[in-house]
């Protein structure tokens, strides 16, 4: 019944300028941009490499991604953990696309050419979050080291 409310609240606050978006779009968008805050140094290597990840996982146009953006960086900026986001995740995935998702957090991490300590850090506590296997973090980080040094 409060779900119900707060959707419904939640809905009332659309406007044509700002549409609501589904919280699971939200969800991986706002963990691609912590990936991308980590490291301290927002980079337009970085910023652009999110644009892209996001354009092509969602299917969407820029306006869209600037939109995405926006609201992942907002609710980002009001949680006090992962959890709501992973949780987002965890109810609308396999455990074979939060795998991907993880590859998308790496792919970010190694937008820049060089993984920092913090970005590492990160991508480790969200795919703890989203149940992925060690094995499968380990080759999700490998698949997109090896993308990332084929891209240079």
């Amino acid at each position: 019944m409060l779900e119900h409310i707060k959707q419904f609240f939640t809905s009332l606050a659309a406007t044509p300028e700002q549409p609501q978006l589904p919280d699971f779009k939200i969800s991986v968008a706002a963990l691609l941009v912590e990936v991308m805050r980590a490291d301290s140094e927002l980079q337009a290597q970085e910023q652009a490499s999110l644009q892209a990840l996001l354009q092509k996982y969602f299917a969407l146009d820029m306006e869209q991604v600037d939109t995405l953006i926006k609201a992942a960086t907002r609710d980002l900026d009001d949680a006090i953990d992962y959890f709501r986001f992973s949780k987002q995740i965890n109810d609308n995935t396999s455990a074979e696309q939060r795998v991907e998702i993880v590859q998308l957090l790496w792919q970010l991490a190694y937008a820049d050419g060089e993984l920092d300590k913090h970005e590492e850090h990160v991508v480790r506590r969200v795919a703890d979050l989203l149940y992925v296997t060690h094995n499968d973090f380990i080759k999700a980080k490998l698949a997109a080291q090896s993308a990332s040094q084929s891209a240079s």
